[in-house]
């Protein structure tokens, strides 16, 4: 089967999802429109195709012991100078997130691997573009908000044409949402 490139992300949803890529694309990142909008658990790892089924079972494992949360977005930051990055700042869930990527990455599982940065959930909204871009980006979401109650996460391939692709969602364990996740999600806005 050879190697493919997976990742494991919490998606954004709609009508957040679809709005935060296009503000990725206004700002003149090329590669918006292959990147769904999300919080990554595992950042672009090789794996042997073969191993899939070992990592969606080890995956559903995960997920099985995960419980949903409360996800809040507001405002913005930046990686730079260090990597060429403006993101939306995770407010709320951000423990969670890390909980859930130790377990992805854990030793005893099939996508055991290091960081090159240590992690930090976010969600991208500027990538390796010129700074004037990277600037607008980061003051024009400086207001951004939005919230949802997270549930799971996804598997991921990126394709030969750099389009990421969801192969599997995981569900969490247990399907009660604590009260302060289960208000109705608010539209993003932008003010």
């Amino acid at each position: 089967m050879g190697t493919v490139t997976i990742g494991v992300s919490i998606a954004v949803p709609e009508p957040h999802g679809s709005l935060l890529q296009e503000r990725r694309a206004g700002f003149g990142d090329a590669a918006a429109h292959g990147i769904p909008t999300h919080v990554t658990l595992l950042p672009p790892t090789e794996v042997d195709g073969a191993l899939l089924p070992a990592i969606e079972t080890h995956l559903a494992e995960v997920a099985a012991a995960g419980r949903p949360f409360p996800m809040r977005l507001s405002g913005t930051g930046t990686f730079r100078p260090l990597s060429p990055v403006v993101y939306v700042r995770v407010a709320e869930g951000a423990e969670a997130c890390t909980w859930l990527q130790k377990q992805v990455r854990d030793a005893s599982g099939p996508v055991a691997r290091e960081l090159q940065f240590p992690y930090h959930p976010h969600v991208t909204v500027a990538h390796g573009i010129d700074d004037a871009a990277m600037d607008r980006a980061f003051e024009e979401l400086a207001d951004y908000e939005a919230e949802w109650p997270c549930t799971g996460f996804a598997l991921y391939e990126q394709g030969a044409d750099g389009v990421w692709r969801k192969l599997r969602e995981f569900a969490f364990g247990a399907t009660v949402v604590p009260p302060q996740a289960s208000a109705p999600a608010e539209h993003g806005t932008l003010h």
